[in-house]
């Protein structure tokens, strides 16, 4: 009984035992939760940093520590405060430098975040958060970076699960892997986030509407990439899980090319450790808040806060006004370099003025042409509802004029936020009556609104059609009332604006696809296909529709169907639409369509670019269809064209289209476009676009002459010329011509030029106007003496790439372009005789002009990656300038009726800076208590000695990806080319210096980082005689011949004679052979007693007081004689000793053939060669052009440029389709022939010393056979002279 009692004691302590076990493991989680009776202290440490991670490279960094508590106010209740806090900025070389304190902005962040943060917690996710509303948003982000290591998702039914989730980054996938540790029992978790492919990503583009992504280019590589990692250490609690130490890591990579090369690096991270955890003695006291969102980043309004300088923004209407002034003054005369990059902080002031301070600056600079004139060209910079209503007021009031108005109202609506409230408000500008009041400024207007509204659907999907609706009233309107003007207009403004819910009014102006029958103008025609430009990459398959249809409509003008071609393939048409289209192609009667459709399949064919990447191959095939039938089209027809090219490194490529329409009933082009496009890093960039529409030549040259056969031969020409001169007979109601610009795809600019026009410029101009002609006005403005300058600064671009960090600071990638353009002209004019009745009179009077002034520009280009915010900026930055700078000074001389003219230009006393190139690299360190502290320290070292070679520097580096050693390679060269001239005492340098230190794993990063500098001058030379000034003069008048001249010529000619026959003798002697029976002209005939005359003669000289002129004197004499045209150049230096001389005899004869005999050195004796070109059309035989060119002596350098120039041909010619024989043809010789093979292509044999280069069936745009030169007396003998070719 003992031992049953024992036995039964012993089951029951065992059965309690695993129930305690078992109530205890229960009662231990691990997921995590706050208990709100406790208040948990931890450490909390935040770095980020930017730079290369090399060594020896400067970087820069930011390190936030604090302290923080958290606490409950109810079950899912928290508050958090922040103590403790210390802000510290890095600005230098890793290793050599540290974190440095900022006591005064450590205070001021310090001061927001003492005050408590709420926030609610449940199952380890954080959700709305609250503060006090004087609590910046960017505090607000830092707290949210802190907060961020709360939201976990502990599963622990798996080890390793992945889930999207709500982050500081938006709503991105997450991937856990958990691992618990078996002594302590705590529970590892690493959670990775996919921060590149977030559905809901807390970032924000600024600047990129207008570029349009390019997939395609996607795929072969970025220019950022990004990772996130999370580690916890989670202690299991009866609570839930608590985290003891968690580490966060957020490495990014950026490349203004492709990141898979050299990149600049971020670096964040982040760590937090439990100091403790007790009880809460007391309630948490708090004051009122209110929510400033859940965990997901909030975005500060930026628009304000420019990343590439740091100004204070308090009182900004004073510092604008101030600044304003002194860039007017400063930049008045000339472009001043060192103040053009104040224009953006000029920007910056305006941004946080409101709309009073706006009117306030309009009230003090309005009086002031200059100060007006910079205030009008800034103010478009402020982006919101405040320039749109300071526009209002200047539209109603009447204070600006058109022309003002014209240019701020483009720039406000091309650089206004495109959000819906100010496409909605810049609705008013369509009905405000002054907007009208001007035809250029309604123009400007109503396509400005379409590229907003074009903008504001790029941000905004789908994009509602109450934004396009007055555009497509507007439209409507002006078909229904038959105005060309209007519908021509509206069509534009829906091409701008790209909008889908166009495409049901824009049918209404297509015959063949509107609903009911419609006849317009072509011009309208041509607006409404190219209206759905745009569209085509928003809406494919419609556009694809109606082109198509468009297109095979045999009864549309040509000019229409080829149009609707080029938009079809602006949709990037799939492999059985190309199919269908060649069918079509293959059945296609009219040779316009063939030729424009054929050359465009062809050049796409070609295609290197990423979006075409599809389409190239479509287009391929197309063209091996379709080139047995249309291969030989003549370039006589419509064609298209385009080139592009593209580079998997840079990510960047170009190309350029060039099309001209043409039609069968007129030999003149109907329409005439180019346009070009810029890839960079995954978008493609639209950069010009131009085009000339000639509806009114066209018809005038619809009645030309029945035998103009289109072959621009001589008898063509002379038929155009009879018919401009009838061109009063064209209509009134048709533009004589019509012309259209546009920028990143939209248009911005149209002109018509009516029959009124042209008759109003050439009444103008004319020698008859009188003195109410506008040009009688500018000679007596010009003799009364003027002055006049304008400087305008634009920025080009701003561009900006915002994301959220781990930390919660906004990571920025920024690109701005500014430019201060200015120029300046004094003139003052004298006439003699004065003009009296009409314009005539200049034509007999002497013209003296005295002038100075200045033109160029000074460009400015920042690229900016780090942290931006109001309180402080960290990064990288690109720092680049180019001003370009022509002075001038001279006085001239013009005298019409003896044909003369005079130019003196001061002697060169200074060094004169035309064009320079500067950029650099640098880390830079910005806050805003702390202005004169700023730092940018340059992230290549100075301390790099000049040489010509790359040297090996520094230490190596073991890259952990590979283990491979990379050497660090420093280069610094230095160089200054002068070409200088004792004569004039002036020279023109070219100075260059780039100092790099970089590793070749950057590739193709390291071609821009570091200091670069280029610089073209003008500088002083030292001169044989001190130069007073330099004199040039023209005489086109006759000039007898001196003696010494008349005997030169008569010596020139016979040794010409000479040479011509050793030409003849070094040719092949199969060539000698045929030419036996020939007689060979006198190149030159004999002068006799006949004295020529210059009949054109240049004089460059460097005059110095009394002495004689130093310089050169070129004289043309013309000797024709029976059949025989000669020429004769002389070019003699003046000066003391000197008997250089350089003499030229060239013969042209009227068998169509030409040849040139040049001498020079003393007294043309020293060096010799001769050149010589023919024509010829034997029976039997197609027509051919031969060349030779023969050097008896030249100077060494002259070889050795040849010897160089030689040795590139080989591959030039491989690049370029020749194929390369070996052959020894003549010596100190160089031959070319070209025979025409068909209509409209050659055959070309070149004849170099040691080779020959020859190529087939080379396209030519012209056919060979109807140039006038081939259609000859085939008794022509001089091919003779040539050899085998």
């Amino acid at each position: 009984m003992f031992a049953l009692h024992s036995s039964v004691s012993t089951m029951w302590r065992l059965l309690l035992c695993c129930l305690v076990a078992l109530a205890t493991g229960q009662t231990v989680r691990y997921e995590l939760n706050l208990n709100p009776q406790k208040t948990y202290e931890y450490s909390y440490v935040g770095v980020v940093n930017f730079g290369l991670g090399m060594p020896n490279q400067a970087e820069s960094g930011v390190r936030i520590t604090c302290k923080v508590k958290i606490a409950g106010v109810s079950a899912q209740t928290f508050v958090l405060k922040v103590s403790n806090l210390l802000f510290e900025e890095f600005n230098g070389f890793p290793g050599k430098n540290s974190f440095t304190p900022s006591p005064k902005l450590s205070q001021r962040i310090a001061a927001q975040l003492a005050k408590p943060f709420m926030f609610d917690y449940t199952g380890g996710h954080v959700g709305d958060i609250r503060a006090s509303a004087e609590v910046s948003d960017t505090v607000v982000n830092i707290v949210r970076g802190i907060l961020g290591f709360f939201q976990v998702t502990v599963k622990t039914t798996q080890k390793i699960y992945e889930l999207e989730e709500v982050g500081i980054h938006g709503k991105c996938q997450s991937n856990y892997v958990t691992e618990e540790n078996t002594e302590t029992k705590d529970l590892n978790i690493t959670q990775v986030v996919d921060v590149d492919n977030c559905k809901e990503k807390a970032a924000m583009y600024r600047g990129m509407a207008t570029a349009v992504l390019d997939q395609v280019s996607k795929q072969r590589g970025d220019s950022v990439a990004s990772t996130v990692r999370y580690v916890y250490t989670v202690k299991p609690t009866a609570e839930g899980g608590l985290i003891t130490r968690a580490h966060g890591l957020e490495r990014q990579f950026f490349s203004p090319f492709n990141v898979k090369g050299g990149s600049f690096k971020m670096q964040a991270t982040k760590e937090i450790v439990l100091l403790n955890a007790i009880d809460t003695e007391r309630a948490v006291m708090f004051g009122a808040v209110e929510s400033k969102g859940n965990l997901v980043f909030k975005f500060v309004n930026s628009q304000a806060y420019v990343p590439i300088m740091m100004q204070n923004l308090d009182t900004p209407v004073p510092k604008a006004l101030e600044l304003i002034k002194h860039l007017a003054e400063a930049n008045k005369y000339h472009v001043d370099s060192t103040t053009t990059e104040d224009t953006i902080k000029v920007y910056q002031l305006l941004r946080v003025i409101p709309y009073e301070g706006l009117e306030e600056m309009w009230k003090q600079l309005a009086g002031n042409e200059e100060h007006r004139r910079w205030f009008l060209d800034m103010v478009v910079e402020v982006g919101d509802a405040r320039i749109l209503k300071f526009l209002e007021m200047r539209f109603h009031a009447g204070d600006v004029s058109p022309s003002e108005a014209l240019q701020t109202v483009m720039l406000s609506m091309n650089h206004l936020n495109p959000i819906p409230e100010l496409v909605e408000m810049a609705k008013m500008f369509l009905n405000i009556p002054f907007c009208k009041s001007n035809t250029h400024l309604w123009n400007t207007v109503v396509l400005g609104y379409g590229s907003l509204v074009y903008k504001h659907c790029a941000y905004y999907t789908p994009c509602p059609v109450a934004a396009v609706q007055p555009l497509l009233d507007m439209a409507m309107q002006g078909l229904k009332n038959g105005s060309e003007a209007d519908m021509v207009l509206a069509l534009k403004a829906l091409g701008n604006a790209g909008h889908p819910g166009s495409i049901k009014t824009i049918m209404h102006f297509l015959p063949g696809v509107a609903a009911t029958p419609v006849t317009v103008p072509p011009r309208v025609l041509s607006a409404a296909v190219q209206s759905m430009r745009l569209i085509a990459a928003r809406d494919p398959q419609r556009v694809q529709e109606i082109t198509m249809t468009l297109f095979v409509e045999k009864n549309l003008p040509v000019e229409i169907r080829m149009l609707a071609f080029m938009i079809l393939f602006d949709t990037k048409p799939p492999m059985a639409l190309v199919s269908t289209l060649t069918t079509h192609l293959q059945m296609e009667k009219d040779l316009h369509v063939v030729s424009f459709a054929f050359s465009y399949l062809k050049s796409f064919a070609r295609s290197r670019t990423p979006e075409n990447q599809y389409l190239s191959t479509a287009c391929s095939l197309a063209v091996k269809i379709l080139a047995r039938k249309y291969g030989r089209v003549s370039y006589h027809y419509s064609k298209a064209m385009r080139l592009d090219w593209f580079n998997d490194d840079f990510l960047i490529g170009t190309a350029a289209e060039v099309f001209m329409l043409r039609s069968a009933t007129n030999i003149f082009p109907t329409e005439i476009m180019m346009k070009g496009k810029f890839f960079f890093i995954g978008r493609i960039l639209q950069l010009l676009e131009v085009g000339i529409r000639a509806d009114g030549i066209k018809d005038l040259f619809s009645t030309i002459n029945p035998g103009f056969n289109g072959d621009a031969d001589f008898t063509d020409f002379r038929s155009i010329v009879n018919l401009l001169q009838n061109w009063e007979v064209m209509p009134n109601d048709k533009p004589v011509i019509s012309a259209f610009a546009r920028a990143s795809g939209q248009e911005w600019f149209f002109a018509d030029m009516s029959k009124g026009v042209l008759q109003n410029i050439i009444k103008a101009v004319s020698p008859a106007a009188g003195k109410g002609s506008p040009l009688w006005e500018v000679v007596e403005n010009l003799q009364k003496g003027i002055s006049w300058h304008k400087t305008k600064p634009f920025l080009i671009f701003e561009v900006r790439y915002y994301q959220a960090t781990t930390l919660g600071l906004p990571l920025e990638i920024s690109k701005y372009y500014e430019s201060v353009n200015g120029i300046t002209v004094n003139a003052k004019a004298a006439v003699n005789p004065p003009m009296t009745e009409h314009l005539g009179q200049l034509l007999n009077s002497e013209i003296s002009l005295e002038t100075d002034g200045f033109i160029g520009y000074t460009k400015d280009f920042w690229v900016f990656y780090g942290i931006n915010t109001e309180l402080f900026q960290c990064g990288s930055e690109l720092k680049s300038k180019m001003p370009i700078a022509i002075p001038w000074k001279f006085s001239a001389k013009i005298n019409v009726r003896e044909r003369k003219f005079e130019l003196d230009l001061p002697a060169c006393k200074k060094d004169i800076e035309i064009v320079s190139v500067s950029s650099n690299v640098y880390a830079v360190s910005r806050n805003i208590e702390e202005l004169d502290k700023a730092k940018m320290t340059p992230m290549i070292p100075k301390a790099i000695d000049a040489n010509e070679e790359v040297t090996h520097t520094g230490p190596s580096v073991v890259t952990p990806e590979s283990d491979q050693m990379m050497k660090s390679n420093s280069w610094h060269p230095q160089t200054k080319l002068c070409a200088e001239s004792n004569i004039y005492g002036a020279g023109l340098c070219v100075e260059s210096e780039l100092r790099r230190e970089y590793y070749h794993e950057e590739y193709p990063l390291y071609y821009f980082l570091g200091y670069t500098r280029m610089a073209l001058k003008v500088s002083p030379a030292q001169a044989i005689k001190a130069v007073d000034k330099i004199h040039f003069e023209v005489n086109s008048g006759p000039r007898t011949l001196q003696m010494s001249t008349q005997q030169l010529l008569e010596s020139l000619r016979s040794l010409s004679k000479t040479a011509t026959q050793h030409m003849r003798l070094s040719s092949h002697p199969a060539s000698s052979a045929r030419g036996s029976n020939q007689s060979e002209p006198d190149s030159v005939p004999e002068v006799g007693d006949s004295t020529p005359e210059a009949v054109f003669n240049v004089k460059a000289f460097a005059l110095s007081g009394n002495e004689k002129p130093q310089g050169y004197d070129a004289a043309v004499y013309y000797t024709p004689e029976a059949n025989v045209k000669n020429t004769q150049l002389i070019v003699s230096q003046a000066g003391e000793d000197t008997n250089w001389k350089m003499c030229m005899d060239t013969t042209v004869s009227a068998h169509a053939e030409a040849k040139a005999h040049v001498r020079w050195g003393a007294e043309c004796q020293s060096y010799e060669m001769s050149m010589r070109a023919a024509t010829a059309h034997l029976p039997g035989s197609m027509p051919m052009l031969m060349a030779k060119v023969h050097w008896t002596k030249i100077p060494e350098t002259m070889a050795e440029l040849g010897r160089r120039i030689g040795s590139y041909i080989p591959g030039v010619a491989l690049l370029l389709g020749f194929n390369q024989q070996h052959e020894s043809n003549a010596v100190q010789e160089v031959s070319a022939s070209v025979v025409a093979a068909s209509g409209d292509s050659v055959d070309v044999k070149i004849r170099f010393p040691q080779f020959t280069v020859s190529r087939n069936s080379i396209p030519v745009p012209m056919s060979p056979a109807s140039s006038p030169g081939f259609q000859l007396d085939t008794t022509n003998t001089t091919i003779d002279g040539f050899g085998h070719f």
